[in-house]
């Protein structure tokens, strides 16, 4: 499948990869200096790949508080919510952006899991909601970076449909969504205005120092929220919601497993399924891991099971030593 932007990338010089059953820009100029663009100045992601499924009706409020396990009421305050959706057993179905939209809630969900997503919430939707996968109506491209506002000032933005003050590198920024035929010009007008166009291997990069996880590798439906560290988007006292029982044991549980970050004290790069020692026993796994230019050095994020006073990581059969650090590794300045 290939974006409005595909174009786009091509005429840029992207290097094209495919990411679940998507065409997308791997690289363009080069990861590190993507990186160094959205860390510095700015720099712009197609993200059309996202779905977006409207839920609306009467039920439609009453509904998403028992859907999802943040608190969707908030949004008499606020334009966008971020919320982990679960199974009735804890998992996580995915992590999701609710707004309103057109009369209902429009739910931004992971590319991977947006046909997964459509047919769970109309399998739990009551009769006074309708849900759609209106996700053809929409490309998505996002702008992130200290100066991702003042850029936006020299664009035309009449064509947005929708803009969210939101993103996944820990930078200021937006996503816009636009109808599929008004992303090339947007596209074009934003990257003359200084926009750098960043790729896949530049967001993980970005992701990863943010502390942001990654559905498969820190959140999945053998993960719950409260293990991947997300537990103050579990609103438990808000009333029933779908895996609040099975949450409310995990949360009293005092043998779970949770999410740390791991800073390497040499050069060797950690990288995901590669085994956590603690105390020189297995006790874990890496889910995330690389570079971290914006800090130095090499990071990694990884579940495990026990506390240590010393952490290794097994890489080609060697035990590299690593420091437990707080997430998230990078915190942008304010």
């Amino acid at each position: 499948m290939r974006t409005p932007l595909y174009h786009e990338h091509l005429a840029a010089g992207a290097r094209m990869t495919d990411y679940h059953g998507w065409e997308l820009p791997a690289q363009y100029g080069g990861i590190l200096s993507e990186h160094a663009a959205v860390r510095q100045r700015a720099g712009i992601f197609d993200v059309s790949h996202m779905g977006e499924i409207l839920v609306s009706g009467t039920g439609a409020l009453g509904f998403l508080q028992i859907l999802l396990t943040h608190d969707v009421r908030r949004l008499e305050t606020k334009p966008w919510v971020y919320s982990p959706m679960c199974g009735t057993d804890g998992g996580t179905v995915d992590d999701v952006i609710v707004c309103r939209y057109d009369g209902g809630f429009l739910l931004c969900v992971n590319a991977a899991n947006t046909e997964k997503d459509f047919s769970w919430i109309r399998q739990n939707a009551p009769s006074d909601v309708t849900v759609e996968n209106i996700s053809e109506r929409f490309a998505q491209i996002a702008v992130q970076g200290p100066d991702a506002f003042t850029l936006l000032e020299k664009a035309d933005l009449s064509a947005v449909l929708l803009q969210s003050n939101t993103g996944y590198t820990g930078e200021r920024g937006c996503e816009l969504y636009v109808a599929p035929g008004d992303a090339p010009k947007l596209w074009r007008e934003l990257t003359a205005a200084g926009a750098v166009p960043c790729g896949l291997g530049a967001r993980d990069l970005l992701r990863t120092e943010a502390g942001l996880p990654l559905y498969g590798h820190e959140l999945s439906e053998d993960i719950s929220p409260l293990e991947a560290g997300l537990g103050r988007f579990v609103c438990f006292d808000k009333g029933d919601f779908i895996g609040r029982d099975a949450l409310l044991r995990l949360r009293d549980s005092p043998s779970r497993r949770r999410l740390i970050g791991l800073t390497m004290q040499g050069r060797a790069i950690p990288r995901p399924g590669y085994a956590v020692l603690g105390d020189g026993i297995p006790c874990g796994a890496v889910t995330s891991g690389g570079v971290a230019p914006a800090l130095g050095c090499n990071v990694a994020m990884a579940f495990v099971t026990s506390e240590a006073e010393r952490y290794t990581i097994v890489i080609r059969g060697k035990e590299e030593p690593a420091v437990l650090a707080e997430l998230p590794f990078y915190r942008r300045r304010k």
